[in-house]
């Protein structure tokens, strides 16, 4: 496939629970499939009782995929599951086009997204530990249909031809690169608690508003975008909400269903951050028709950063897009004592600064 040609995917995925219909899952798939400029012309769904270890989904789905591709003109499967090397290779020579899964279609977007030194380092950790143990499984099929396009983007396309040694020295390396930064910015935390300064994260699903937000708040500039991880960075800056009283308010990047394992170790000195707040924000998008699940997602991550005892704050934003009944229904079913925000058009946001000096110095 040539560089230039538009990717054309298919979705697939399968799920081992009787009551999943697959149409959340596949359809953030498609999503971040958009976010990394591929168009979806279909998608498929098993129910089984057992994974296929060669092919993931069962034989007779995997004709049924193949017809679908040819039907379509697709020149691209994504598996909404993390395959190991070996399916890839399998499922590339059945289908006779590229398969990739959802952690590749993740870690090209954050290639894309990286801006900072340090973002990229942690892309490129978290590529080299996704792609070390699928070498010998994938070899080859990157050649039959093309090396350009998702999942060969950034440090993944060159990484893919080193040797396993290569890639160890050079995971070993990043690592050590990457602890720097992380004591660098233990010592910058170390130096704020001296000085008395508070801490504030905000955190949420991907796509909920936090770039909105900290521009809004903060006037950061960040680029903001109705994407899935339109950025990736985290971005801190420094808020005064009354005279002696400033905060220092970090972006993070957003947590996701299905969060690649290949993620969490490289991005842990961004996200511990988190960790050693005075405050969590916890934003949430009004209008998410899932918003129930992804605030949850979010909550379990929290969880496991080791930021359960730290205070939440929750906040709903794009209340601007809601109906007035809709607003009543979600101070009725929504979280006690939230704020209701509208980041874009700044609604409310004075309300907000004056809940954190409430919170913060009470």
């Amino acid at each position: 496939m040539e560089k230039s040609e538009k990717e054309v995917a298919v979705l697939f995925g399968l799920s081992l629970n009787s009551s999943d219909d697959g149409y959340t899952s596949l359809k953030e798939l498609e999503r971040l499939s958009e976010t990394a400029n591929v168009s979806v012309v279909g998608k498929l769904f098993q129910r089984a009782k057992e994974i296929t270890p060669a092919t993931y989904i069962g034989s007779g789905k995997v004709l049924e995929l193949k017809e679908l591709i040819e039907e379509s003109g697709a020149n691209l499967a994504i598996c909404d599951n993390e395959l190991s090397g070996s399916q890839i290779n399998n499922l590339s020579d059945e289908l006779q086009v590229k398969v990739i899964d959802r952690t590749t279609l993740i870690l090209d977007i954050f290639a894309k997204r990286a801006l900072s030194n340090e973002g990229k380092l942690q892309v490129e950790l978290a590529m080299l530990k996704y792609y070390l143990p699928r070498l010998s499984g994938i070899s080859g099929t990157s050649g039959r249909f093309g090396s350009g396009g998702v999942g060969m983007r950034g440090p993944g396309e060159t990484k893919l031809e080193l040797d396993k040694r290569k890639i160890k020295d050079q995971i070993q390396k990043l690592e050590i690169q990457i602890d720097k930064i992380k004591k660098e910015r233990f010592l910058r935390r170390k130096n704020r608690a001296v000085s008395n300064v508070k801490s504030v994260s905000i955190v949420g699903y991907t796509n909920a508003g936090k770039s909105t937000l900290m521009n809004t708040i903060t006037k950061a500039g960040i680029y903001a975008d109705d994407k899935l991880f339109a950025t990736l960075d985290t971005t801190t800056r420094l808020l005064w909400l009354a005279p002696g009283k400033q905060v220092v308010l970090t972006d993070t990047v957003g947590f996701i269903n299905k969060l690649p394992k290949a993620f969490a170790p490289a991005f842990s000195a961004t996200l511990e951050e988190v960790s050693t707040s005075n405050l969590i924000i916890h934003l949430i998008d009004a209008t998410d028709k899932h918003r129930e699940m992804h605030e949850q997602v979010v909550l379990e991550e929290l969880e496991k950063l080791g930021a359960k005892e730290i205070p939440i704050l929750t906040i709903y934003n794009k209340i601007d897009v809601l109906t007035t009944e809709e607003k009543q229904n979600l101070r009725k079913t929504g979280i006690k004592d939230a704020i209701f925000i509208s980041a874009k058009n700044n609604e409310n946001v004075e309300l907000l600064k004056e809940k954190l000096l409430e919170i913060l110095w009470q």
